[in-house]
């Protein structure tokens, strides 16, 4: 059964779900914090419903190792590699607009996605108590690893660049593993509350 666009609920505090809290159509609402990231990325609600599909969200992992090799490349091709950084911002822009949108969410990618908007939307409506903090640290722990990556590749050293490039892409990951759970955890309220229960 198809779920209803709007669902306005209260569950016990102490269940997984949040007191209050309002959850709509993740596909069909116009969120705040979409309106942000589309003035700054233009990220629209169609680029987010194309962003949902699994090669979007694998294939955009490539983004900053293609950033790190075109900043890089200042040491072998000097003055060219501007052609080559612009080249790699225009594929992290490009990439969630390629792709189309995809046909099922039932898969960890989209899942991760849809999460994440959630997660954005966290101070109008509230994420359950175990989804509030650990994302929040996650996101501190990958920012911290773009500190020795801007210095590895500001110095041209290799260990930096790749030891916050790893830090980056587990925190990363792990990131988009708590979205799934998030969104499974609020999907489930969703559903509860629209079947009555």
């Amino acid at each position: 059964p198809r779920v209803p666009q709007r669902i306005r609920f209260g569950i016990d505090s102490n269940s997984r779900c949040a007191k209050p809290l309002t959850v709509e159509s993740i596909h069909g609402r116009k969120m705040k914090s979409a309106a942000i990231m589309h003035r700054i990325f233009g990220m629209n609600e169609a680029a987010w419903e194309r962003h949902a599909n699994p090669w979007s969200v694998w294939t955009r992992s490539t983004a900053l190792p293609l950033l790190i090799l075109a900043f890089w490349s200042r040491a072998w091709i000097g003055r060219w590699s501007i052609l080559a950084i612009l080249v790699a911002v225009l594929w992290a822009w490009l990439n969630p607009r390629i792709f189309h949108m995809p046909r099922s969410t039932d898969n960890w990618a989209s899942k991760a996605v849809l999460g994440e908007r959630i997660w954005m939307e966290r101070r109008r409506a509230p994420v359950p108590a175990r989804h509030r903090i650990p994302p929040a640290v996650l996101s501190c722990v990958s920012a911290a690893g773009m500190i020795p990556v801007v210095w590895g590749v500001y110095s041209l050293s290799l260990w930096p660049t790749l030891l916050g490039s790893a830090l980056i892409f587990l925190s990363k990951l792990w990131f988009l593993d708590r979205m799934v759970w998030l969104y499974e955890d609020m999907h489930s309220c969703r559903m509860q509350a629209w079947m009555g229960e």
